[in-house]
């Protein structure tokens, strides 16, 4: 598990059996995934392409990509979160592995169309060594998706203090402002890794209404999708 922070896993772990609670502890993410999942399904085909999530936890991504015919494989490094994906998927064909991007890579380079990366690049050891695997198994011409908190004033007074102390959105502890990622730093990772940027948004979330939505602002949450250009 190359890619592992032992104490970032023992967190998803303990948020196995909530996780697809829509008013539990990962409410937020129920309400942000059709936001993303729309970002994703209007820039890159699906429909019988090969998709990899990476760090899917108990699937709510991959369970959306398979719902519309994508031949989705999702690996997560949590045994906890990744049980729970399993469990739930009921009939929905979709191949859950305990693999670490970085040894995926070298198994199975540009083998997928799509690559999705949700909230899990301010949780790793090497952010940019999991931009390359992502870049790595993606098929030239592929697009990769990475959603992350931005590094900013307000990134930690709304995703951090607000969501975690004020109004308990996320357990205490989810995030370390110091990991959060600046989108000039991810754009300079894919490009290293051979990925060029395509579209940015940023992720708004109103937490009284659980209301979720794309827009221009970049500050706190923000999505991005990458093609692979060589």
């Amino acid at each position: 598990m190359r890619s592992a922070d032992p104490a970032e896993l023992a967190k998803f772990n303990a948020l196995a059996e909530s996780w697809w609670d829509p008013d539990g502890p990962s409410a937020p993410l129920h309400d942000l995934n059709p936001v993303r999942f729309e970002f994703i399904a209007t820039r890159t085909d699906l429909k019988g392409r090969r998709v990899l999530d990476v760090g899917c936890g108990a699937g709510l991504l991959s369970e959306a990509l398979a719902r519309v015919g994508a031949e989705v494989t999702a690996i997560d490094l949590a045994s906890g979160p990744l049980q729970a994906a399993r469990d739930h998927a009921g009939d929905l064909e979709i191949d859950y592995r305990n693999v670490d991007a970085l040894d995926l890579a070298e198994e199975q380079p540009g083998e997928f169309r799509a690559v999705t990366c949700m909230e899990l690049l301010e949780h790793v050891t090497d952010p940019a060594a999991l931009v390359a695997a992502c870049a790595a198994l993606v098929e030239p011409g592929g697009r990769v998706f990475f959603s992350t908190l931005n590094r900013t004033a307000r990134a930690f007074g709304l995703g951090i203090f607000a969501a975690e102390y004020v109004l308990e959105l996320l357990p205490r502890g989810t995030h370390s402002y110091a990991r959060f990622i600046r989108p000039s730093e991810l754009a300079a990772a894919g490009r290293a890794a051979g990925l060029q940027p395509v579209s940015w948004r940023g992720l708004a979330y109103n937490p009284f209404s659980r209301e979720a939505a794309l827009t221009d602002d970049l500050s706190i949450n923000y999505i991005a999708c990458f093609e692979r250009w060589r």
